[in-house]
C-alpha cells in the first residue's frame, strides 16, 4: 500500500469512529429498522439489483456496514471489505447487535484475493468509492475476479463531471477548480472534520484520484465484464453545493432547476460463462 493509501486508511479510521455516532448516519434509526433519509438511494438500488434472497452479495469499500446490512435484511447472503479496520471492527459490532448474519473483511481491496475465497452472485459498491482507488483496471479485475459467471456487478457513484466545480462557493457559480482527466498524482484535501461528521473536531488529510466516466466504463470491459445498463440522474447522494435542497425521498437537487447537471450515476454489468 504506498503512502497516499495509508494515509487515507489512516483517515478513514479516525472517520469510522465519529461516524457510529454521527446524525448523518443515523445507526439509531437503523438499529430500529429503517435507513432514514435514504429511500431514493434505497429505490435506485433495488431498482438495479432486484431480488437479493437467497442469493450472495459482495459489498466493495462498505465502511462500517450499514448498506452491506441492509442488503442482509433483504435476504442476501453477504460479505464486506473495507480497508479500514476500525468501520470493520464496528460493522462487526453492529451485525451482532442487530443480530443480522454477515461477514466482514479489512483488507485493502486489491489485496482482497489473499484474504477471500470464492465467487457471488453480486458484487455491489456505491457512492464515493471510486476516487479512493488510484487503479481502476484492476479495481474491475478484482469485480471480475469475485462475480460468478451469470452474476451481477452494480456501481452507483458520483457523477465526476460536477467534481470538477468548486463545492464551497454558496452563490451558485460554477467555478471549474478541479481537472476532469487524470493527471497521475491524486488530489490532496485538508479539512475539519468529515462528511458525515462535519462538526467534529480533528482535521483530516485525503488523497483523491480523478476517474473520468470513460475510464470506469472502459476498465469495465476490459476487465471482461458485459455491459447491462448505464443512467446518469439529475440528483445527487449528498449536496455536492453548499445551495442544493434536499429532496422528500432524502436525495439532493438543484433548487428551480437552476442548474442541468447529471450528479449521479449507475452501471450493471454481468460476467459471461466461462468459455467451453
Amino acid at each position: 500500500m504506498n503512502r497516499y493509501l495509508r494515509t487515507n486508511q489512516a483517515t478513514w479510521d479516525v472517520w469510522a469512529r465519529h461516524h457510529v455516532t454521527s446524525g448523518f448516519y443515523d445507526v439509531e434509526g437503523f438499529k430500529a429498522g429503517g435507513r432514514p433519509g435514504r429511500a431514493g438511494l434505497d429505490a435506485l438500488e433495488m431498482q438495479l439489483v432486484g431480488d437479493v434472497a437467497g442469493r450472495s452479495l459482495l459489498h466493495l469499500q462498505c465502511h462500517f456496514g450499514l448498506d452491506t446490512l441492509s442488503w442482509a435484511r433483504r435476504g442476501a447472503a453477504v460479505t464486506g471489505v473495507d480497508f479500514s479496520g476500525e468501520a470493520i471492527a464496528a460493522a462487526q459490532a453492529l451485525a451482532a447487535e442487530v443480530g443480522l448474519p454477515a461477514t466482514f473483511i479489512w483488507s485493502d481491496l486489491y489485496d482482497l484475493p489473499a484474504h477471500l475465497d470464492g465467487e457471488f452472485d453480486v458484487v455491489f459498491t456505491s457512492v464515493g468509492v471510486l476516487g479512493w482507488l488510484p487503479d481502476l483496471d484492476r479495481w474491475a479485475q478484482i469485480v471480475a475476479h469475485f462475480l460468478r459467471p451469470g452474476g451481477l456487478f452494480c456501481l452507483i457513484e458520483g457523477h465526476p463531471l460536477p467534481l470538477i466545480f468548486d463545492d464551497t462557493r454558496t452563490d451558485r457559480e460554477l467555478q471549474v477548480s478541479f481537472p476532469y482527466f487524470a493527471g497521475g498524482e491524486p488530489l490532496r484535501f485538508e479539512r475539519r472534520g468529515s462528511y458525515g461528521a462535519p462538526d467534529a473536531a480533528f482535521d483530516s488529510v485525503t488523497y483523491n484520484w480523478v476517474h473520468p466516466l470513460s475510464e470506469v466504463v472502459g476498465a469495465v470491459l476490459r476487465a471482461g465484464l458485459r455491459l447491462r445498463s448505464f443512467e446518469e440522474y439529475p440528483f445527487a447522494a449528498w449536496a455536492m453545493f453548499p445551495w442544493m435542497v434536499k429532496r422528500p425521498d432524502g436525495t439532493y437537487e438543484c433548487p428551480d432547476g437552476a442548474v442541468s447537471l447529471p450528479f449521479l450515476f449507475s452501471l450493471t454489468a454481468t460476467k459471461p460463462p466461462a468459455d467451453p
